[in-house]
């Protein structure tokens, strides 16, 4: 089936208004009616030789719309134009150039721009079939029709489109043809060129496509609506089509047989809404779209004004963050879960890669710098760190007994903890509780190292003013609800051993000239010091070693560090964690983090250790794949200080005043001394 508006729909057309005639007079004399028209036709053309120009194909390549880059200067998307993005034929593999070449057109860079052997054999096809046959275009001829013409379906526009394409190859190399070919055809759902459609059908750019994925491409971009795979019809006509352009690779020497045997046809992705901003791209793009507008650009230059903004994203990591959750999160998850990751650059505060959600069309709510949920034992860090500035050493030793009911004199209020689970712990020392999450420490911890120190070191770890934080007993157990982009922010300080750096995503616009409008500069700050930091990170390393983050490094082969978090009744669970060059955050909830997390997947309780950690850990083995493996620095005071007991620092009460938890709560509402406990949070 050829593709529609092409010459031999006009044929088609002109066959079936003249059947009857063909079938009352037959074959030979419809001759006379094709040689008239053969007459008009000829002279057609040659008048178009001489009066139809070619429009220069720079201008339908290349539109002043603002195009967002990716950190390697290859293009995430556009603002202002049509979804299309434009990709060097030096980058475009040579396994999909194949691929197209076996589906549309084998002869190409044999052949002259028009094939007056291809056309006719169309036509002789279609009057044998009344109509029936197939299509006689060349790539260059395509190209040209896509490119310059108006979807019309007249002889007056195919001979154009041949002139145009006479005239093409005479000014462009095949291989200028073939490169603008691949960056304007029409792919459907949305896409235009091969690198948007890699991104529609597969989530990924068009040099990590597999040999398969290219022939998908190649069979869809014939008639997109016609082997559409979103329908079965649709979906068993790609399939059929597909097998032929593999087997077309294979007769023109383009692909192994043996390989082509055992080939088996790709995963597409399932249709999202339609546009420029579909998908996990869109957050994205509304992100990088904010910040130009906080930097001062209006929507007027962002629409029409030929900029090029170069972002900290970086492809390789964005396309291993997509992948990571479609392949952690189970297919039948609730509707109403909310996956968010962001990965930043320690010491420098670039954002490397963002999941905001699935689809941004069909909710504009960013997960990862909009939403916020309970952190749970996320914080836990910080009190660490407080703990350790004022002299608290990790060989000191505390009760991990459950459970436990405070004195805090501060609000005039007791206040009671349980373990995950009620976990028991006897003595247990700081870097034990560390790796096991044990609440009833670090709530004496928070306490002993001073409440009000535990949320300046939040602060300055990078947990903005906007997010609510009181310096009660509860503060280290993660009660406060940050934006997961906070929490990253807060663990690239730790990797970059105490420096903290605000996060940011665009890096450099340029202006339509090229010339540069806005550069940006990296804001840093030693927030704490590097032994501090060392021995932090030799806890948190703890964590994934033998704790609860123990998925987080499961085949990883390089040092890691973080910290799971799980809240009340599993509203919501955290993985934060960081090698030296990358510190990501990763966060599950429901809608606002109320509802339960358990039962999803099968899971019978789903906390920050089972898919946040899961998760990370294939973000980052995909993520940092070919980066050398560095190691963390040593720790500072491990075995040179004296370890103290602290069992008895923080005042205790009957453990009978206790209460058990039956849900979260941001701040314990004030009692009389006596009073029942205000309901503890529990997190791990």
């Amino acid at each position: 089936m050829a593709p529609k508006g092409s010459f031999i729909d006009v044929i088609r057309d002109f066959l079936r208004y003249h059947r009857d005639n063909i079938i009352k007079y037959g074959l030979r004399g419809s001759i006379f009616l094709f040689g008239g028209l053969f007459v008009a036709a000829s002279f057609i053309f040659t008048y178009a030789y001489f009066t139809v120009g070619i429009p220069d194909p720079k201008a339908f390549v290349n539109s002043q719309s603002t195009i967002i880059q990716y950190a390697d200067g290859t293009e995430l998307g556009r603002i202002g134009s049509e979804n299309r993005t434009i990709v060097p034929l030096a980058n475009i593999p040579l396994n999909l150039r194949h691929a197209v070449l076996a589906a549309e057109d084998r002869n190409f860079y044999s052949e002259h721009a028009f094939s007056p052997q291809g056309l006719a054999r169309a036509v002789f096809d279609n009057i044998k079939s009344l109509g029936n046959g197939g299509g006689g275009s060349t790539i260059t001829q395509q190209y040209a029709k896509t490119a310059f013409l108006t979807p019309e379906r007249s002889i007056q526009r195919k001979i154009k489109e041949i002139v145009i394409a006479i005239k093409l190859e005479q000014q462009q190399s095949k291989d200028q043809i073939l490169e603008n070919y691949l960056n304007t055809i029409w792919f459907g759902r949305g896409s235009y060129g091969v690198q948007t459609a890699a991104q529609t059908y597969f989530g990924r750019n068009v040099n990590q496509l597999s040999i398969a994925q290219d022939a998908v491409l190649a069979s869809i971009l014939r008639s997109p609506n016609y082997y559409g795979p979103s329908y079965t019809d649709g979906l068993n006509r790609l399939k059929a089509r597909w097998q032929y352009v593999i087997n077309g690779m294979v007769k023109t020497g383009w692909l192994d047989e043996a390989k082509a045997k055992k080939m088996k046809f790709p995963t597409i992705l399932p249709k999202v809404t339609s546009g420029a901003l579909a998908g996990p791209k869109g957050y994205l793009m509304s992100y990088v779209t904010a910040e130009l507008q906080k930097l001062g650009f209006t929507d007027s230059q962002l629409q029409v004004g030929g900029l090029v903004v170069k972002t900290t994203l970086e492809a390789q990591a964005q396309t291993a963050a997509q992948d990571a959750v479609a392949a952690r999160i189970p297919g039948k998850a609730p509707d109403n879960l909310r996956v968010a990751l962001v990965s930043i650059r320690p010491g420098t505060g670039e954002i490397v890669a963002m999941y905001g959600g699935r689809d941004y069309l069909q909710s504009q709510l960013n997960n990862a710098t909009q939403s916020t949920t309970q952190a749970g034992s996320t914080f836990k860090p910080f009190a660490l760190i407080a703990a350790l500035e004022s002299g608290i050493s990790l060989q000191s030793t505390w009760l991990g007994k459950s459970p436990a009911v405070y004195d805090d004199p501060n609000a005039n209020t007791i206040y009671s903890v349980y373990n995950y689970s009620n976990e028991q712990f006897g003595k247990i020392n700081l870097l034990d509780a560390t790796a096991h999450s044990v609440n009833t420490v670090f709530v004496p911890l928070g306490m002993k190292a001073g409440l009000d120190k535990v949320v300046d070191v939040a602060r300055r770890a990078g947990i903005p003013d906007s997010v609510q934080m009181w310096a009660t007993p509860s503060v280290s157990l993660g009660v406060a609800s940050p934006h997961v982009i906070d929490v990253a922010g807060a663990y690239a300080t730790f990797a970059a051993n105490g420096v903290y750096a605000k996060p940011f995503m665009v890096k450099e616009v340029l202006g339509a000239n090229q010339g540069v409008l806005y550069e940006s500069r990296i804001q840093a700050q030693q927030v704490f010091s590097a032994d501090v930091m060392a021995d932090l990170t030799y806890a948190l390393q703890g964590v994934v070693k033998y704790g609860t983050g123990g998925a987080a490094i499961n085949g990883l082969g390089r040092p890691a560090a973080g910290k799971t978090g799980t809240t009340t009744d599993n509203a919501s669970a955290w993985f934060n964690g960081y090698t030296p060059q990358l510190a990501t955050s990763v966060a599950l909830f429901r809608n606002d983090g109320t509802e339960s997390l358990n039962g999803i997947g099968g899971l019978g309780a789903v906390t920050g250790g089972t898919y946040p950690a899961m998760i990370w850990n294939t973000y980052t083995k995909a993520a940092m794949k070919g980066m050398p493996v560095v190691s963390f620095p040593a720790p500072a005071n491990i075995g040179g200080t004296e370890p103290t007991d602290f069992t008895q620092a923080v005042p205790t009460l009957d453990p009978s005043l206790a209460v058990r938890p039956t849900s979260a709560t941001k701040k314990p509402t004030p009692t009389a001394k006596a009073a029942v406990a205000p309901t503890p949070k529990k997190t791990k």
